[in-house]
């Protein structure tokens, strides 16, 4: 696997738990106006982590497409993309949710 895969990778693994490890929206934005006691709701979550989701894949296809072809992919490949994505983020919510503070 070259260096760019585990470039995609690990920009994956970081990108799926942002979304749990703060209170902003997308980290930057506030969103004092929908937290429910101080905390960011599941739904805002959850958007951020499939806006995040498709953010990563349309920059693992721009890097794709500098390197060379451009493999055609069907649903299935998005469909087990989506569920690796979903995989890396387990420790975030793990964090977020499961963990007594």
């Amino acid at each position: 696997m070259s260096i760019t895969g585990w470039f995609i990778v690990g920009l994956a693994g970081f990108l799926a738990n942002a979304p749990f490890l703060n209170q902003r929206f997308f980290g930057m934005l506030p969103l004092s106006w929908v937290l429910a006691n101080g905390r960011k709701r599941i739904g805002w979550r959850l958007l951020e982590l499939m806006v995040l989701y498709f953010a990563v894949g349309a920059l693992s296809f721009l890097l794709e497409a500098r390197a060379g072809n451009v493999f055609v992919q069907s649903w299935p490949f998005y469909a087990v993309t989506f569920g690796f994505f979903l995989v890396l983020a387990f420790p975030g919510f793990v964090f977020c949710y499961l963990m007594k503070r």
